[in-house]
């Protein structure tokens, strides 16, 4: 049986290992059909937390099945990028996944891994087979006892690394010898309930609570890994934007030096588009909008403080951060998961210091402009400069813990890409 497949035309895949190296084929034929099919603006989109191409291969055809009757006539092509990230299956995507049933508020959360998320595990971390089998050992027994949960801790640890690197960092402050967050070093079984916490703080609209004692603290050990592991991945798209993609977009500029490049990206894949700027070779100006759709990223990525300080002007147009208030993964569990070992300061500073971009947008940039969607979309957005965008009216479905976050799939944000970056129909 054939898989899933993108049905805009024409359209190409992009690959990058973890290293943020591109596969050859791919990236020739790629170079080589925006010339001959004679592209002029080139919409570029990257998945975040994924299990394999035939999922992102479903989210670019959602995504992307709009905009050829926005602009017949503009001479787009498309492209979507793959990356080794992973995704636990519980996870429901509206629209396009149809691998789950779709759950409700009162459904409680997961506590044990099922096969395909083992085999995503085993598949992105490589050499892992036996400390992912520990794992979930641990999380089917859910065995008596506090210290069962440091053995637990530290085969986490095993399996994602705590080594920090500089691409694995938003702000200057996660840049430091302390950058392996409080998840990774405090102690386990506390670090467990807080998540179990957080988790129950997004179905407390539905009156739903987990059980107490062990029982809640082995739900919120399910989301230390998930946690943990998306900490890894986060770090590997900061690797691989910079690395892979943003030289990428440099040779592009040499091959086909008329091309209008957008970027757009999905969670840790706004952060990978973002990372792709620093990159970006100074001389080359082919990149003319950037729009990121609930980026996991700190909001603070491009302030003084960040690590992307000013490359918004490595743009030819603006840089677009769509955000909104149901996205209860970046919203709830994101600051928890973020902040800094030793950092005891109260949930509601959490919010702000370790904040993400796609729950409230880009913050401490000076000069830029905050925007509902129907006034983006009504009136347009700056030719230039940094812009948020409350994207809540339509980016608002999902079930608990992640809430609204990959309800991406709009034709009211098409439309915002393309009118960021000024393709005419």
């Amino acid at each position: 049986m054939a898989g899933p497949e993108v049905h805009v035309r024409p359209y190409w895949e992009l690959t990058f290992d973890a290293d943020g190296d591109p596969d050859p084929g791919r990236r020739d034929r790629l170079l080589r059909g925006v010339r001959e099919r004679g592209v002029r603006d080139l919409v570029v989109l990257t998945h975040g937390w994924n299990n394999d191409r035939a999922m992102a291969t479903r989210l670019y055809d959602a995504f992307f099945t709009p905009f050829p009757a926005l602009a017949p006539g503009a001479g787009i092509g498309y492209v979507g990028v793959l990356w080794p990230s992973m995704r636990f299956t519980d996870e429901v995507i509206p629209d396009f996944d149809p691998s789950l049933a779709v759950t409700t508020a009162t459904t409680p959360p997961r506590t044990t891994l099922d096969e395909r998320t083992r085999r995503a595990l085993v598949a992105t971390f490589h050499d892992s087979g036996p400390v992912v089998e520990q794992l979930a050992g641990l999380l089917d027994r859910q065995p008596d006892g506090v210290g069962v949960f440091e053995q637990f801790g530290g085969l986490v640890r095993q399996l994602v690394g705590v080594r920090p690197t500089a691409l694995g960092a938003d702000t200057q402050e996660e840049n430091s010898p302390h950058t392996a967050p409080a998840m990774l070093q405090e102690n386990t079984h506390d670090v467990c309930l807080r998540f179990a916490d957080a988790v129950e703080a997004t179905m407390s609209g539905a009156g739903f609570r987990l059980p107490g004692g062990l029982a809640k603290a082995w739900k919120g050990a399910h989301e230390l890994l998930r946690q943990a592991t998306y900490f890894a991945m986060k770090r590997r798209a900061g690797k691989v934007g910079k690395e892979g993609l943003g030289p990428f977009l440099g040779q592009l500029a040499r091959d086909a030096p008329g091309v209008r490049v957008h970027l757009v990206g999905h969670s840790f894949g706004a952060r990978l588009v973002s990372f792709a700027l620093a990159g970006l070779p100074d001389a080359d100006r082919n990149v003319k909008s950037v729009t990121l759709l609930q980026g996991a990223f700190s909001h603070y990525t491009f302030a003084d403080r960040g690590a992307l300080k000013g490359r918004q002007a490595r743009i030819d147009g603006p840089l677009v951060s769509c955000y909104s208030r149901f996205d209860s993964a970046l919203g709830t569990i994101y600051p928890l998961a973020s902040r800094l070992a030793g950092d005891d300061r109260g949930a509601l500073d959490l919010g702000v210091r370790w904040g993400a971009m796609g729950f409230d947008g880009i913050q401490d940039v000076p000069g830029a402009v905050r925007l509902t969607l129907a006034e983006a979309l009504r009136s347009g957005v700056p030719g230039a400069g940094c812009v948020s965008v409350d994207a809540a009216q339509v980016v608002r479905r999902g079930s608990p813990p992640m809430g609204a976050h990959s309800d991406i799939c709009h034709e009211e944000l098409a439309r915002l890409v393309l009118g960021a970056g000024r393709v005419r129909a």
